[in-house]
C-alpha cells in the first residue's frame, strides 16, 4: 500500500500580517519539495471540508459557531489574539485542515493506504475545547481522535507531539481521557508555558517530556526512548496520530533545540514500529509547526520518506 498526501490550494488564501512566521509560503515549500521524482510514488488527494459534526466532538458547538461568526467575510482581518488573526480565507483553510484530518483517519482505517500525512495550514496543537490561540483555531489531531472513536469504533488512540512548543490545546481537550494518551517532546521554558512532566491528567494518560533550550537529537531520543515509547507499549494503542511540527529544527526561528531532518525521519521509524506491534501499522500524521522554509521541507520530505519506506 501508499502512503497518502492531503493538500489543498485554499491553505494559500489564509492570510497573515506581514512578517508573521506563520504564512502561506510554508505550504507552497512543502509542495515544491515533494513534487520531486522521489515523491512521485505519492498517493495525492485533495483536502475536503471537514463537517461540523466531527470539529463538534473536540470543541463546542458554541465555540465553532463563534469562530465562524468572527471570520471575515469578504475583506479585512479579525484578530483573534496577539498573533492568532482571521482572513476572508481562513474559515475554509481551517475546515479543510480538520476534513483532512477525517480522511486521512478514514483511508488509513480502511486499509486503502498504509498511512497518511496532511500538510494543512493554519496548525492545531494549541487550540483549546473553547480557545484559539497560538496561530490555532480547531486542533486538527484531537479532531481526528474523536473521528477515529466515533465513526470507526476505535478504542485507544495516542497522539505523539514533536513539535517545538507543547500542545496545550492537545492536553487540554483530552485531559480527563482514559482513551488518548496525548505524549509530547517540546522546549521548555518556551510559549505557551505549560507541558511540566508533572502535567499528567486526570487519567495519566498525559506524557510531557521538556527539553532544554539548546537541546538537540540526543536528547530529543533519550526522551523518546525512556519514557515516550515505553508509554506507548504499554498503552497498546489502537491508532497513532502525530503532531508532526518541525520548528524544533536547528533553524527555525521561534525555537531553541537543534534537531535536525533525521531526527525527526528517526521519531517517525520508531512511531511506526510502535503502530506494527500495536495498531495493525495505523498511523495519520497532521502538519504542526514549522517557519524556517528550508528546514520546514528538508523536515518534512523526511518525514514523508520514512512514511513512505515503512
Amino acid at each position: 500500500m501508499s502512503t497518502l498526501f492531503l493538500h489543498h490550494s485554499s491553505y494559500l488564501d489564509h492570510l497573515t500580517p506581514v512578517g508573521h512566521p506563520e504564512r502561506p509560503d510554508r505550504i507552497r515549500a512543502i509542495d515544491r519539495i515533494l513534487e520531486h521524482e522521489k515523491f512521485q510514488s505519492l498517493e495525492r488527494d485533495l483536502a475536503p471540508v471537514g463537517a461540523l459534526e466531527d470539529i463538534a466532538r473536540a470543541h463546542p458547538m458554541s465555540y465553532v459557531d463563534q469562530l465562524h461568526r468572527l471570520a471575515p467575510k469578504e475583506e479585512g482581518t479579525a484578530r483573534v489574539d496577539a498573533d492568532t488573526t482571521m482572513s476572508p480565507g481562513t474559515w475554509e483553510a481551517v475546515l479543510r485542515g480538520t476534513g483532512a484530518a477525517c480522511l486521512a483517519v478514514d483511508e488509513v482505517l480502511a486499509k486503502k493506504v498504509s498511512n497518511a500525512f496532511s500538510a494543512s495550514r493554519p496548525p492545531g496543537h494549541h487550540a483549546e475545547k473553547d480557545r484559539a490561540m497560538g496561530f490555532c483555531f480547531f486542533n486538527n489531531a484531537a479532531v481526528a481522535a474523536r473521528h477515529a472513536q466515533a465513526v470507526h469504533g476505535v478504542g485507544r488512540v495516542a497522539i505523539v507531539d514533536f513539535d517545538v512548543h507543547h500542545g496545550n490545546g492537545t492536553q487540554d481537550i483530552f485531559w480527563n481521557d482514559p482513551d488518548v494518551m496525548y505524549c509530547s517532546t517540546h522546549q521548555m521554558p518556551l510559549y505557551p508555558g505549560s507541558g511540566a512532566a508533572s502535567e499528567c491528567g486526570d487519567a495519566n494518560t498525559i506524557v510531557n517530556v521538556p527539553l532544554a533550550p539548546g537541546e538537540g537529537g540526543a536528547a530529543f531520543k533519550e526522551a523518546f526512548e525512556a519514557v515516550i515509547l515505553p508509554r506507548l507499549e504499554g498503552y497498546t494503542p489502537e491508532l497513532i496520530i502525530i503532531s508532526a511540527g518541525f520548528d524544533a529544527h536547528t533553524r527555525d526561528p521561534l525555537g531553541g533545540l537543534n534537531l535536525v531532518e533525521a531526527d525527526f525521519a528517526w521519531a517517525t521509524r520508531a512511531l511506526m514500529d510502535v503502530a506494527d506491534r500495536h495498531s495493525e501499522g495505523r498511523v495519520v500524521s497532521v502538519l504542526e509547526g514549522g517557519y524556517d522554509l528550508e528546514g520546514l521541507a528538508r523536515s518534512v520530505a523526511a518525514h514523508v520518506m520514512t512514511l513512505m519506506t515503512g
